[in-house]
Protein backbone atom coordinates (compact mmCIF):
# COMPACT_ATOMS: atom_id res chain seq x y z
CA UNK A 1 0.00 0.00 0.00
CA UNK A 2 1.28 3.55 -1.01
CA UNK A 3 2.01 5.49 1.89
CA UNK A 4 1.68 2.95 4.23
CA UNK A 5 3.02 2.29 7.84
CA UNK A 6 6.87 1.91 6.23
CA UNK A 7 6.70 5.63 4.52
CA UNK A 8 8.65 7.64 6.11
CA UNK A 9 8.32 10.74 8.13
CA UNK A 10 5.48 13.06 7.11
CA UNK A 11 4.97 16.97 6.75
CA UNK A 12 2.99 17.62 9.74
CA UNK A 13 1.29 20.95 7.71
CA UNK A 14 -0.12 18.50 5.00
CA UNK A 15 -1.66 16.31 7.60
CA UNK A 16 -3.40 19.34 9.81
CA UNK A 17 -4.51 20.64 6.09
CA UNK A 18 -6.30 17.48 5.13
CA UNK A 19 -7.13 16.53 8.45
CA UNK A 20 -8.52 20.21 9.08
CA UNK A 21 -10.74 19.90 5.76
CA UNK A 22 -12.38 16.64 6.85
CA UNK A 23 -12.71 18.59 10.08
CA UNK A 24 -14.81 21.14 8.55
CA UNK A 25 -16.70 19.55 5.88
CA UNK A 26 -18.44 17.51 8.52
CA UNK A 27 -18.54 14.08 6.67
CA UNK A 28 -16.73 12.02 3.90
CA UNK A 29 -15.30 13.84 0.77
CA UNK A 30 -14.61 13.20 -2.15
CA UNK A 31 -10.44 12.34 -3.23
CA UNK A 32 -9.97 14.66 -5.36
CA UNK A 33 -11.53 17.76 -3.44
CA UNK A 34 -9.51 16.43 -0.60
CA UNK A 35 -6.22 16.39 -2.97
CA UNK A 36 -6.92 20.24 -3.82
CA UNK A 37 -7.51 21.24 -0.68
CA UNK A 38 -3.99 19.57 0.38
CA UNK A 39 -2.48 21.13 -2.24
CA UNK A 40 -0.35 18.47 -2.82
CA UNK A 41 -0.30 16.34 -6.32
CA UNK A 42 -2.17 13.05 -7.02
CA UNK A 43 0.82 10.90 -5.85
CA UNK A 44 1.85 12.50 -2.53
CA UNK A 45 -1.70 12.79 -2.04
CA UNK A 46 -1.99 9.00 -2.01
CA UNK A 47 0.82 8.16 0.13
CA UNK A 48 -0.57 10.58 2.78
CA UNK A 49 -4.03 8.94 2.59
CA UNK A 50 -2.37 5.17 2.72
CA UNK A 51 -0.27 6.94 5.60
CA UNK A 52 -3.52 8.22 7.46
CA UNK A 53 -5.49 5.01 7.06
CA UNK A 54 -2.83 3.00 8.32
CA UNK A 55 -3.17 5.11 11.38
CA UNK A 56 -6.64 4.66 11.72
CA UNK A 57 -7.41 8.40 11.56
CA UNK A 58 -9.55 8.40 7.79
CA UNK A 59 -11.47 5.38 6.24
CA UNK A 60 -12.29 4.99 2.77
CA UNK A 61 -15.50 4.26 0.99
CA UNK A 62 -17.38 3.80 -2.06
CA UNK A 63 -20.80 5.79 -2.30
CA UNK A 64 -23.61 5.18 -4.49
CA UNK A 65 -22.43 7.72 -7.08
CA UNK A 66 -18.95 5.22 -7.43
CA UNK A 67 -16.96 7.99 -6.02
CA UNK A 68 -14.40 7.13 -3.21
CA UNK A 69 -14.98 9.40 -0.54
CA UNK A 70 -12.31 9.92 3.00
CA UNK A 71 -14.21 10.11 6.27
CA UNK A 72 -12.30 10.77 9.59
CA UNK A 73 -12.55 9.12 11.81
CA UNK A 74 -12.45 9.40 15.74
CA UNK A 75 -9.23 8.80 16.34
CA UNK A 76 -8.94 11.33 13.09
CA UNK A 77 -11.15 14.09 15.01
CA UNK A 78 -9.06 13.90 18.14
CA UNK A 79 -5.41 13.73 16.55
CA UNK A 80 -6.56 16.66 14.87
CA UNK A 81 -7.25 18.54 18.21
CA UNK A 82 -3.90 17.56 19.60
CA UNK A 83 -2.31 18.78 16.27
CA UNK A 84 -4.20 22.15 16.35
CA UNK A 85 -3.38 22.53 20.15
CA UNK A 86 0.21 21.43 19.81
CA UNK A 87 1.12 24.04 16.91
CA UNK A 88 -0.82 26.77 19.07
CA UNK A 89 1.32 25.97 21.90
CA UNK A 90 4.53 25.35 20.39
CA UNK A 91 4.15 27.00 17.12
CA UNK A 92 2.34 29.88 18.05
CA UNK A 93 3.17 30.49 21.73
CA UNK A 94 -0.59 30.67 22.64
CA UNK A 95 -1.02 28.38 25.95
CA UNK A 96 -4.65 27.85 27.35
CA UNK A 97 -5.98 30.19 29.75
CA UNK A 98 -2.87 32.08 29.62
Amino acid sequence: MAGGADWGRPDLYVVARMLERLWRDGGPMLKTRLQVAANVNYDVFSRYIGWMQSRGLVSLANSADGHERVALTDKGREAYRKLVQWINEVVRGEFPGA
